[in-house]
């Protein structure tokens, strides 16, 4: 059993955070989430940290302590520091680029293939072959980078496609015979 929902979470200067009626609401630097919290759970902030309590000792409520501790730990996180995916483009010829409120990329398609870019995140193209999304809610981040992922995922024998920047891809051999050999 884990034990993660009973940590404290220390609140950063510069963080308020406030529960009113079953919602949590952090407000910070870079901007302001809120979690709808259910009954099962009591937040509880004294001295700059927050803590969760639960109200009854079944098996789903220590489930749910842990689920709102970790929710609200990534709230904390994105309003004070914010988080970055960084996505890796590779292929002869394939290229991004940020025009207006869409992500214009060319995949080795017939077509260029263009994603609206959401307006709570930031996206930006260091260079032609490198993606970087921005924002607050890592739910919201990951998703998006999720999405452009999969335009064009990964293939094994060259590794042409869209990876994550931390992504390893396991390459595979492609074929030996008919070299030569009878």
């Amino acid at each position: 059993m884990s034990r993660i929902g009973n940590k404290a979470i220390s609140i950063p200067s510069g963080v308020n955070v406030s529960v009113d009626a079953g919602k949590i609401t952090v407000t910070g630097p870079k901007g302001t989430l809120s979690q709808e919290i259910s009954s099962c759970v009591t937040p509880h902030i004294e001295g700059g940290h927050i803590t969760f309590i639960k109200n009854n000792s079944e098996q789903e409520t220590d489930a749910m302590q842990g689920l709102y501790r970790a929710l609200v730990a990534n709230m904390i996180k994105g309003v004070s520091e914010g988080f970055v995916k960084s996505l890796i483009i590779n292929g002869v010829g394939y290229k991004a680029q940020v025009s207006g409120n869409k992500l214009v990329m060319n995949l080795g398609l017939s077509h260029q293939v263009e994603v609206e870019i959401w307006p709570d995140l930031k996206v930006s193209c260091p260079s032609i072959t490198e993606v970087k999304v921005e924002g607050i809610d890592k739910q919201r981040v990951g998703q998006f980078a999720s999405n452009v992922r999969d335009k064009r995922p990964v293939e094994p024998y060259h590794g042409y496609g869209i990876r994550y920047s931390d992504e390893v891809v396991i390459r595979k051999v492609g074929k030996t015979s008919g070299k030569g050999k009878k």
